[in-house]
């Protein structure tokens, strides 16, 4: 990685993990910070992927992410219903 992926570009959390590379080599990879749970592709733009450049409003602290409510689970998926055109029928 380079220096400009070497910190989350949200919370400056300093370990970055590799989570998947694009089908042809080299083009992009997905990265994702541990701490605050921000991923992003190595080819979106500088106010995505680098600390420098990302919105100050969307910046998070330690303390940030210790006292942030917690995230709702991802409720399970209804087997009765399917997709059909742009609709759910059960």
């Amino acid at each position: 990685m380079s220096d400009t992926t070497s910190l989350c570009p949200r919370c400056a959390h300093e370990t970055i993990e590799h989570i998947f590379s694009s089908p042809v080599p080299g083009v992009w990879e997905v990265l994702g910070c541990g701490r605050c749970l921000y991923m992003w592709r190595t080819s979106e733009p500088a106010r995505r992927t680098r600390r420098d450049a990302y919105p100050e409003e969307f910046m998070m602290t330690p303390e940030d992410i210790d006292t942030a409510p917690e995230v709702p689970a991802v409720p399970p998926l209804v087997a009765d219903y399917q997709v059909t055109g742009s609709a759910w029928t059960p």
